[in-house]
């Protein structure tokens, strides 16, 4: 179980957890813990993601190499780029949270079988709340058909989970999502482990020192995700 140590800024080692770089082979930081937003602020500025295992067990993990977004490189296909050109979905920011929490919990076959729990859910929600967590929304016909969140911390952006309920519409989601941090400065956008499709989307892996380097510094920056904060 992890145990709680003396506080510290984000530049000395966690107040709730191990050291990020201290894992096992499979990224695996500790077990247990709370869902709190104490605990997922400290978490998350030290390079620190949940994800509870299969039996329901809350874990923490710092994975090494760590998966990433670099605008440079993301490169969405040419019919994706004409799907988000056609006007089909209408993209909004942090209209929906709720829906977007829902949808990435039940979407695609997922409900009963997501790492995504009510728990977890809360505890997002709360970080939206305060404006700490994010999304972007892909509606269409009045209906909320797709989005993505995250959490984002000065000019770091975590991204966590997106679904879909018509074609393309997380996919457009994302590159709305890519193409807001850009503009408003954001410098690291994490996406912790890379799959086929983000990787065709032109994600990359980097070591877990030089993230949590870059992660140090990102979070620092006076980067906003709505112009109006």
């Amino acid at each position: 179980m992890l145990g709680q140590q003396n506080a510290a800024p984000a530049a000395a080692p966690p107040r709730y957890f191990p050291r990020p770089d201290s894992t096992d082979a499979a990224g695996l930081v500790g077990i247990g813990g709370e869902l709190n937003t104490e605990w997922l602020l400290d978490a998350y500025t030290h390079g620190i993601f949940p994800w509870p295992l299969s039996d329901g067990l809350l874990a923490w993990w710092s994975p090494d190499p760590r998966a990433v977004f670099e605008f440079d490189q993301f490169r969405p296909s040419r019919r994706l780029l004409r799907r988000v050109r056609s006007g089909q979905f209408e993209i909004a920011f942090n209209r929906d949270f709720a829906g977007v929490l829902h949808g990435c919990a039940t979407a695609q076959q997922r409900d009963g079988h997501t790492w995504l729990t009510a728990e977890m859910q809360t505890a997002y929600l709360r970080l939206h709340r305060l404006g700490i967590a994010h999304c972007v929304e892909a509606w269409q016909g009045g209906e909320l058909v797709g989005g993505v969140y995250g959490v984002g911390i000065g000019a770091y952006f975590a991204a966590e989970s997106m679904f879909y309920r018509a074609r393309d519409a997380s996919k457009v989601a994302l590159v709305a999502l890519l193409r807001r941090l850009a503009e408003r400065g954001y410098q690291l956008v994490d996406i912790q482990q890379l799959t086929p499709h983000t990787s065709r989307l032109g994600a990359t892996e980097i070591s877990r020192a030089l993230f949590l380097e870059r992660l140090l510094a990102a979070q620092l920056a006076p980067v906003t995700f709505l112009p109006t904060e």
